[in-house]
């Protein structure tokens, strides 16, 4: 173990009209500081997670974290970007930062504003994380590109609607309890496997309950090596932090197997040196929830074709086996793009550290999180443990 999260802010997920990207960047710097105990004298490297790709003209963004305060002045700051994992490439940053010695403490920060962009242009965005010579052209943006691959799975192992509809509404009953979460309500599972005309279908199999919401957020932690971590208010250590590049083309991979997510998995695991029964939850990528369904097979909580199983079994549940997205997922709390990634540490820090009030997890000791860019392309995986 080499760094830990000593200190965390999170805003509200949703659409919120009266910030902006510097608005929303600030206050959770100004209050990850303060939850950690530390002044901006005491941070020594700055990473921002931001997407973008056409949602904000300020492309130039890793300085508005200096507006914090001015003393953040003339402090190393850089703007990271890996699509839908950009949050996790920040954190990941801000980790060898300081296994390289170069840095004890780093502010990490996930930000995006996705509402105030037209809709038509929200889509051609986020087609951006896809490989445009293959998928640019594809029908309903990135929706569509996830509507092909839950065809393909529903071709390879049959209908999956039910599956769908379970994990859909898993996540919106936890969703309820996160006072951070874009939407809390409870949908239940018969409204979110039948279609309606509040339930259409969005593309492929894929309705509206399938698909992750367009949101404006932010998150921040605060990172800091094991030694000065344990002189801190509160230490959650990475037992492990891996990242996995697969091929941008899905033509180039068998893609209903996820295998950059399962490489991750293994990996952390292994780094670990622990198995999936040792997790206490799991904070999971369901931008769509055929994600969420084959993640449970990446990480080898199911065979391939088995993870509807899983749900079904409630074995994901809250106060199942192993609980999946406690905090609402990204179908509940929003996904924000920049911002999830830091948004799934620093609610799995929580946690760890008792702090998750309505949607605490008894008992939780370990975590996993899995954050991943494009379809399965960009894939993050940490394992934290609380260790003061």
């Amino acid at each position: 173990m080499t760094a830990a999260i000593v200190g965390w802010a999170h805003s509200r997920f949703g659409k919120l009209e009266d910030e902006t990207l510097e608005s929303m960047i600030v206050k959770v710097a100004t209050e990850a500081m303060e939850h950690a105990g530390i002044g901006p004298d005491d941070v020594d490297e700055i990473v921002l997670g931001h997407f973008n790709a056409g949602f904000s003209p300020q492309e130039f963004t890793a300085s508005l974290v200096l507006q914090a305060d001015d003393r953040l002045r003339f402090k190393p700051a850089t703007r990271v970007e890996n699509a839908c994992a950009t949050g996790s490439a920040a954190v990941r940053q801000g980790i060898r930062a300081i296994e390289a010695n170069a840095a004890r403490i780093v502010l990490v920060v996930g930000a995006e504003q996705m509402t105030k962009t037209p809709g038509a242009e929200i889509g051609k965005n986020l087609l951006k994380a896809s490989y445009l010579p293959e998928d640019g052209d594809t029908p309903a943006g990135f929706a569509g590109v996830f509507g092909k691959i839950a065809a393909a799975y529903f071709q390879r192992h049959g209908d999956q609607s039910d599956a769908l509809a379970r994990i859909a509404a898993k996540n919106h009953k936890n969703g309820v309890d996160n006072p951070y979460a874009q939407m809390r309500k409870d949908f239940g599972y018969e409204f979110c496997r039948a279609e309606s005309e509040k339930n259409p279908y969005v593309a492929g199999p894929l309705k509206r309950t399938d698909c992750s919401l367009v949101s404006d957020g932010a998150a921040a932690i605060v990172l800091a090596d094991m030694s000065t971590a344990l002189s801190m208010r509160r230490a959650v250590a990475f037992r492990a932090n891996e990242h996995v590049q697969d091929f941008l083309p899905m033509s180039k991979r068998d893609i209903l197997l996820f295998e950059g997510c399962s490489t991750a998995w293994g990996r952390a695991l292994e780094k670990a040196r622990l198995t999936l029964d040792d997790l206490s939850f799991v904070e999971t990528h369901d931008c769509f929830t055929i994600a969420e369904l084959i993640e449970y097979e990446a990480m080898g909580l199911a065979r391939p074709g088995q993870g509807a199983r899983v749900v079904a079994e409630g074995i994901t549940d809250k106060d199942g086996r192993l609980p999946v997205n406690p905090s609402g997922g990204l179908k509940a709390k929003g996904h924000p793009i920049g911002a999830t990634g830091v948004s799934m540490h620093a609610l799995t820090a929580a946690q760890l550290t008792g702090e998750a009030g309505g949607i605490q997890v008894k008992n939780a000791r370990i975590g996993g999180i899995f954050n991943m860019g494009g379809a399965a392309v960009a894939n993050y995986v940490s394992i934290l443990e609380r260790v003061k």
